[in-house]
């Protein structure tokens, strides 16, 4: 019971107002959805053979783009992302801290739920290779570790990253298949036969590889590491420096591999490759997150009107991730599907990358007109009404 004089909090905070957040963590989403575009639209590409996920045979441009994407893009934007991820619900519970264990919980679970929903109808209607319902999945069972002491999120996140160093069982090696009939289907009703089996695998191991930088992201979310990078600059410019470095080397087997650059070894040596280019990749997300924090501390010193029009427009994109990354599987639906347009045999690697920064630069055009009419997108305002019910 409270008197008049005392103040009264809500049970649930809420989500932050958008003038209100940090600009560190949403510049970092807004700037690595161009990694995201170019990381998923070359799997669509056609050719007679294949290394990592591209088309061999094409220009000399056509392998140095598959060089640069191989070794800065492929394997690094989504690990930023898990990190983000676990960032931003570190956040939802410090905003509801006064909620119990269960109501957190349920708070959470209300937020998976709505991901995987979401995250399902993504992959049956517009991109086989959907990653919200792998997030939801992931929340519904992280939701068990946003109270967990520090020492155990960095020994899970440890077995992880372990887990992400070794080759797989039967000998996997450096991708050499094209887009399938999940990707590339040549009507409706085959694109959801196949796409039906394809999501639950997506949704139940997808986890695995988003753990480790998912509970990485609820520690360094506990301190607003991101959000205070002067406080951590020291920090911030090691796991900069460690993490990018890491992912440039360690992609260098399987990035000159698929631009054509080099041949190819011993079984037993290309099966190291892509275990070597995931793990690198998941220290690369964490630097990319790092020097990005580290570029909006400089930024956020500078008044609104002077950070200039595209920081504060990548920032709005950041703001409206979800939406963003949504619009970018309608271009690539409309663009590559075989009873649509149908260009994956028409575009080159170099052509794909073209659109994919198109599509993405068009995203950024869309969140800044809804920045400037103070709209948040329409799966923000999804997510929100579903955890918070309001």
């Amino acid at each position: 019971m409270t008197t008049d004089s005392a103040p009264t909090t809500s049970q649930q905070a809420g989500p932050v107002a958008l003038s209100a957040r940090a600009l560190g963590p949403d510049l970092a989403r807004g700037f690595m959805l161009l990694f995201i575009a170019l990381a998923n639209s070359h799997y669509f590409l056609r050719g007679d053979s294949y290394r990592g996920g591209f088309p061999v045979g094409g220009s000399g441009l056509d392998s140095a783009v598959t060089w640069a994407t191989s070794t800065f893009v492929d394997g690094r934007a989504f690990p930023m992302f898990g990190l983000l991820f676990g960032y931003g619900v570190a956040h939802i519970v410090r905003r509801n801290e006064d909620l119990g264990r269960w109501p957190l919980r349920k708070l959470l679970w209300r937020r998976s739920l709505v991901l995987i929903v979401v995250g399902f109808l993504h992959c049956m209607l517009l991109y086989t290779g959907d990653i919200l319902a792998a997030y939801g999945m992931l929340l519904l069972l992280g939701a068990w570790a946003v109270r967990w002491k520090d020492r155990w999120l960095f020994v899970v996140a440890a077995l992880f990253f372990l887990l992400a160093c070794f080759p797989a069982i039967d000998g996997a090696t450096i991708d050499t298949a094209g887009p399938d009939q999940a990707m590339l289907s040549p009507d409706l009703l085959t694109q959801l036969g196949e796409r039906i089996v394809v999501q639950p695998l997506i949704m139940f191991l997808g986890p695995i590889g988003f753990a480790c930088p998912f509970l990485i992201g609820l520690w360094a979310g506990r301190r607003k590491i991101l959000e205070r990078p002067e406080q951590y600059a020291v920090l911030l410019r090691w796991v900069a420096a460690i993490g990018i470095g890491a992912a440039v080397i360690g992609a260098q087997p399987a990035a000159l591999l698929a631009a054509g650059a080099a041949s190819a070894p011993s079984d037993d040596a290309l099966s190291w490759f892509s275990p070597m280019h995931d793990a690198t990749g998941i220290l690369g997300g964490f630097g990319y997150a790092a020097l990005i924090a580290l570029v909006a501390g400089r930024l956020s010193r500078q008044p609104d009107g002077e950070r200039g029009w595209l920081v504060t427009a990548i920032a709005a994109t950041g703001q409206r991730s979800m939406t963003c990354y949504l619009a970018q599987s309608v271009v690539w639906a409309l663009v590559f599907t075989p009873y649509l347009l149908d260009l994956s045999d028409d575009l080159s690697v170099t052509a794909n990358a073209l659109l994919a920064a198109s599509t993405w630069f068009g995203t950024v055009l869309l969140a800044d007109l809804m920045h400037r009419r103070d709209y948040r997108g329409p799966f923000e305002l999804l997510v929100r009404k579903v955890t918070y019910r309001r």
